[in-house]
C-alpha cells in the first residue's frame, strides 16, 4: 500500500494548524506540524517531505528565510521541494518576496481549507509531472539588459507595463503568479490602479503573442489564483 504524501507544516498558531492538518488529513495526506524554523530545518534535512507549508512569522525567525535556504542552501533533495507560503492578509510585500525567493505559491490568512487542499494537489502534480522534451529553439528569449523579449524568433513590440508583466511570468515558468504579484511588479506597491488592470494588459499581451503563434496560448489563467506561463504548450 502506497504511503500517504507527507506534508511538513511550519505554523505556530494552534487554530490554523488544526484547520490545515484536518483539511489535508481528510484528503489522505500525512501532516507533520512543527512550531519553530530551527526544528523545521532539522526535519527537512532528516526526511524531505513531499511538500512544505511555511508560515512567515515564527517565534524564532521567518519562513521566508527558510524558503531562501531551501532554494539556495546546496541540498539537492530540497532545492525543488514544492513550497506553499502562508501570510497575513495585509503583508503584501511578504507575499511578493516569498515568490521572488522561490516559493511556488502563497495563501493569505484567513483562507479556505478546500482551496488550500486544491493548491497543494496542484503543486504536487506539477512536481511529479514528466519534464517536457527539449525544444529545438527557445520559444521565449528574455533580454533583460535591453528590456526586450523575443517570441518565436521575433522581437515583441511591448509597452513598459506589458514587458514588466511578461518578464515576471518568464522568470517563474510553470508557476502560478498571482494578480497581486504581477500588479506590484509592473505598477509598484503604491499604485492606485485597479486590480483588473492586470487582466486588461494580459489580454493585449496575449493578442500580441497570438499574432505570431496562433497555435499557442502560453499564458494560462487560473481563476481566483492568477496566471501561469506554460512554455511550448499548444492549446
Amino acid at each position: 500500500m502506497q504511503a500517504a504524501p507527507r506534508i511538513l507544516l511550519l505554523e505556530d498558531d494552534p487554530a490554523i494548524a488544526r484547520t490545515v492538518a484536518f483539511a489535508l488529513e481528510r484528503e489522505g495526506f500525512a501532516v507533520e506540524q512543527v512550531l519553530l524554523v530551527g526544528v523545521a530545518r532539522e526535519r527537512l534535512a532528516a526526511e524531505p517531505p513531499a511538500l512544505a507549508i511555511l508560515d512567515v512569522g515564527l517565534p524564532d525567525g521567518s519562513g521566508l528565510d527558510l524558503c531562501r535556504t531551501l532554494r539556495h542552501g546546496g541540498d539537492a533533495r530540497l532545492a525543488h521541494l514544492p513550497i506553499l507560503m502562508l501570510t497575513a492578509r495585509n503583508e503584501e510585500l511578504d507575499r511578493v518576496l516569498g515568490l521572488e525567493l522561490g516559493a511556488d505559491d502563497y495563501m493569505a490568512k484567513p483562507f479556505s481549507p478546500r482551496e488550500l487542499v486544491a493548491r497543494v494537489r496542484a503543486l504536487l502534480r506539477r512536481a511529479t509531472a514528466p519534464a517536457p522534451a527539449p525544444a529545438a529553439a527557445p520559444l521565449f528569449e528574455l533580454d533583460a539588459a535591453g528590456q526586450r523579449v523575443r517570441f518565436a524568433g521575433e522581437v515583441l513590440a511591448l509597452t513598459r507595463l506589458e514587458y514588466a508583466l511578461l518578464r515576471t511570468l518568464l522568470v517563474s515558468p510553470g508557476r502560478i503568479v498571482s494578480r497581486e504579484a504581477l500588479f506590484v511588479a509592473a505598477w509598484g506597491p503604491h499604485s492606485e490602479a485597479g486590480d483588473r488592470t492586470v487582466d486588461t494588459h494580459v489580454k493585449t499581451l496575449r493578442a500580441k503573442l497570438r499574432a505570431l503563434r496562433p497555435d499557442l496560448e502560453p499564458i494560462v489563467t487560473h481563476r481566483g489564483m492568477g496566471y501561469e506561463l506554460v512554455i511550448g504548450t499548444g492549446r
